[in-house]
């Protein structure tokens, strides 16, 4: 297995700022199993890092990140576990975005390219979002006859609202665009294409330069307010996701993305 995530620390005002880099080489950047360990660790490598106030999270320059790799030989081994089994290697997902969401640390993902499904997951559980203007976001679950999960539509609701995020989640072949998503609020920050990392280094600098401590002790607090009922809004996700993963339209779903043709769902 290789080693897709780096870490450099020590950049910007005092040092305050670290970057980490997910890139596969591949130009995709998927989630396999093994990429999501490796993004956990990393952030939990920041738990007792006073020196840092600021992570930057950044794909490559052709993705941030394409979502879990359906091609992966461990995650589709998930069709031959029992239950309990199912259970436990499908909390890699959240224990991945939980442990982002919960860094002391302001994080900030750049995002070039395309980021898909639980790349979106992924970033909507950071702090604040800079994307290029020719990149685009996409939330294909549903079509592959999954649900959102990861507690991923509580984070959208908070940033979006309700009705663009039926819209965003339900229409999964709909690509959102730079532009849609910085008026909708899914992103903050627009860039110029190719400069999404650029961008987002200069909001880190501006970041940094505050004082860590006030800094850190609003992040706690807007996040504690904003996300206080979000385990109660989405304790079943791993389990609707298991139950969806039984069904007909999820295997249909699935040989319809591999085989590159229409699905046709029934509901079963």
């Amino acid at each position: 297995m290789g080693q897709f995530v780096t870490i450099e620390r020590g950049l910007g005002p005092e040092g305050r700022v670290a970057v980490v880099r997910f890139d596969r080489g591949d130009g995709i950047n998927a989630l396999s199993p093994d990429a999501m360990r490796q993004l956990t660790d990393a952030a939990r490598s920041f738990e007792d890092d006073g020196a840092t106030s600021v992570v930057v999270l950044a794909g490559n320059a052709m993705a941030f990140s394409a979502g879990f790799d359906l091609k992966d030989p461990e995650g589709r081994g998930r069709a031959g576990m029992d239950l309990g089994a199912l259970r436990r290697h499908l909390k890699l997902g959240p224990r991945l975005t939980r442990a982002w969401q919960e860094m002391e640390q302001i994080t900030i993902g750049a995002i070039d390219g395309f980021c898909i499904g639980g790349g979106v997951a992924l970033a909507v559980a950071l702090d604040f979002r800079v994307m290029a203007r020719d990149a685009h976001m996409r939330v294909p679950e549903i079509g592959l006859g999954m649900n959102m999960s990861w507690q991923s539509v509580p984070r959208m609701l908070h940033l979006i609202g309700p009705a663009r995020t039926k819209q965003a989640v339900i229409l999964a072949d709909d690509r959102i665009g730079a532009d849609d998503a910085y008026e909708w609020g899914l992103v903050e920050h627009l860039a110029e294409p190719g400069q999404a990392f650029t961008a987002a280094m200069a909001l880190a600098d501006k970041v940094a330069a505050q004082p860590p401590m006030s800094v850190a002790m609003t992040k706690l607090t807007v996040n504690r307010l904003a996300h206080a009922l979000d385990d109660l809004a989405s304790h079943m996700d791993l389990d609707q996701f298991a139950l969806a993963g039984m069904s007909e339209d999820h295997r249909e779903g699935v040989a319809a993305f591999l085989h590159r043709r229409k699905p046709t769902f029934r509901g079963k």
